[in-house]
Order: C-alpha cells, then structure tokens, then sequence
C-alpha cells in the first residue's frame, strides 16, 4: 500500500470521527455548550488542521512534527469522551464506538509516524 492511499484513509476515517462527534455533542445539555462541547469541537478541529499539514509536508521532520502533535489531540480528545462518558453525557454504546474510532485513528497513526521515522 503506498504512503497516499493510507493518508487518504486515516483521513476518511477522522472525518467520519467528526460526522460522528457532531452528531453526539449535539445531544450534550446547553450547560456544556460553552465548556465541554466548545473544548471537543476546538480538540476535533485542531487535530484535522494538524491531519492536513501533516499530509501536505514533505520534510521529514515538520511531517513528524504535525503527527505527533495530531496524536497529542487524539489523547485529549479520549480524555474528553471519558469525562463525557462519566457525567453521563454518553451511553456505553456511544462511548464505546466513538473510542473504536480513534483508536482505529490512533493505529492507522502509529503506523504513519512508524514509516516516517524509517526514512
């Protein structure tokens, strides 16, 4: 599999994480609107801007640099799903699939960051 189709594929699957995530926060209380809900989206839209460079870099470095800052977001925003999951704001189900999605991002990364670092 060549280096595009795997950009293309991490980044199909983080747009359906943000289809997916628009879609829950919606549901969140109006208390969270400004707090939690506003946190996720900044988190979610950071981590496609960082997506987005780091498939555009062609040095190796600055393309380490956007990858490793994009996995940095990915934590916060597990962080965030788990706080979403503890105040009740999510079913199991929800937290569940959401945290398939990332992880699914989170390996699909992990392996980008691994190709890079052997060139």
């Amino acid at each position: 599999m060549n280096n595009n189709s795997s950009n293309l594929k991490i980044y199909q699957k983080y747009m359906e994480l943000i289809y997916y995530t628009n879609d829950i926060v919606r549901k969140y209380p109006k208390s969270e609107t400004f707090a939690l809900v506003e946190e996720i989206k900044h988190t979610l839209y950071a981590g496609l801007r960082l997506l987005v460079y780091s498939i555009k870099t062609y040095r190796i470095q600055d393309k380490l640099k956007y990858l490793n800052e994009f996995d940095v977001n990915l934590n916060l925003l597990k962080i965030h799903i788990r706080l979403s999951n503890k105040y009740k704001y999510i079913s199991s189900q929800n937290y569940n699939y959401w945290s398939s999605l990332i992880t699914d991002i989170c390996n699909m990364l992990g392996g980008w960051i691994n190709s890079c670092l052997k060139k």
